[in-house]
């Protein structure tokens, strides 16, 4: 007993020390070190069945852990983020020569289906931050209360920002009045690992935040330095789950329909239409903080339709099949067919 009792505080302490480390030496997030935290306290647990410990892990426990995720019928994809959080412990363990091998280098991650990220028709987006804006601009439309026309600027202030910047919901609620720059219609944003980049803002997201700052957010501040930008009606900092729901609630219709709207979905929208209106990847890339490339590249799907119509006005063969298919149009030749074949690859 004294001995699986001392493996379950050994196991803990570790956890503790990497997720400090984490937290202090690589800026993680609070809400990804405690998904890090249930990932590595389901793998102690399953060594501790095995009276195992996290500094003695071999090959074949990570073989059976993540035989053991399969066998549970976890998504391919849940299994690759615990298989890179233990990654990640275990190369820290490495550096701190707490090991002297890593049980992980060997174990192939696991194949998963790419999930294309969901995102919101563009005239959708433009009616809900319309109507925003509409409730911002004439305080009659919005709820009556002293906080109400201030809560209107905000709200549009907000979905105006995650739009045109694609901002993650934890950089909104992390924004500082500081980090505003509207006079180069740029914000600083502080991303995952606390890295900064600069984000362009367009007009009518430059035009929200003035109002906002100017007329919304003095209204909602009370005593004393509030650092965050964006408030609550008694003056706090917002957090994501309630920037999640006023989300939802814009996009969701009168009778209760329409779109499951999220902060998520709105920053896969905005890089979703730019890549329709023609914008590289590498700028896409820029404007999101990806760290890599081929986290972008999944917004090229997005692009096949407006790719299929630039082809078909501009490639000399794409107009030489259209003119044909319009010549036999109502023939019922093999041409049209041809032709519709040809413009769907």
């Amino acid at each position: 007993m004294q001995k699986v009792r001392g493996e379950l505080v050994g196991n803990a302490r570790m956890v503790r020390e990497y997720l400090a480390y984490l937290r202090v030496e690589k800026g993680v997030r609070p809400a990804t070190c405690e998904a890090y935290a249930r990932d590595l306290d389901q793998f102690a647990e399953h060594l501790e069945q095995r009276d195992g410990l996290l500094l003695t892990a071999a090959e074949a426990d990570i073989g059976s852990f993540m035989a053991g995720q399969r066998a549970n019928h976890v998504e391919g994809r849940s299994i690759a983020r615990k298989l890179s959080c233990l990654r990640g412990f275990y190369r820290w363990l490495l550096l701190d020569r707490r090991i002297a091998h890593d049980p992980t280098v060997t174990i192939e991650t696991p194949a998963s289906w790419k999930v294309l990220p969901k995102s919101i028709a563009e005239a959708e987006v433009a009616a809900v931050l319309d109507r925003r804006a509409d409730t911002a601009r004439n305080p009659e439309l919005a709820e009556r209360s002293r906080t109400a026309p201030a809560l209107a600027l905000r709200d549009s202030a907000i979905l105006e920002l995650l739009y045109a910047g694609g901002l993650r919901v934890a950089e909104i609620v992390a924004l500082g009045e500081e980090d505003l720059h509207l006079d180069q219609a740029r914000a600083q944003v502080r991303g995952k690992g606390d890295k900064e980049r600069i984000v362009p803002l367009g007009r009518r997201a430059v035009q929200a935040l003035e109002e906002y700052v100017k007329r919304g957010r003095p209204a909602l501040a009370r005593a004393g330095m509030q650092r965050a930008l964006f408030l609550s009606v008694r003056g706090h900092a917002l957090t994501r789950q309630w920037v999640w729901e006023m989300v939802r609630a814009s996009f969701r219709s009168a009778d209760g329909s329409g779109q499951k709207a999220s902060p998520h979905m709105l920053r896969h929208s905005c890089a979703t239409h730019m890549v329709e209106h023609g914008a590289d990847l590498r700028s896409v890339q820029t404007l999101l903080g990806h760290a890599d490339i081929a986290t972008t590249q999944v917004y090229t799907h997005v692009a096949m339709e407006h790719l299929k119509r630039v082809h078909r006005e501009h490639h000399p063969r794409g107009k030489m099949r259209q003119g044909a298919a319009r010549r036999d149009q109502g023939t019922g030749s093999d041409v049209l067919h041809e032709t519709v074949a040809v413009v769907a690859e």
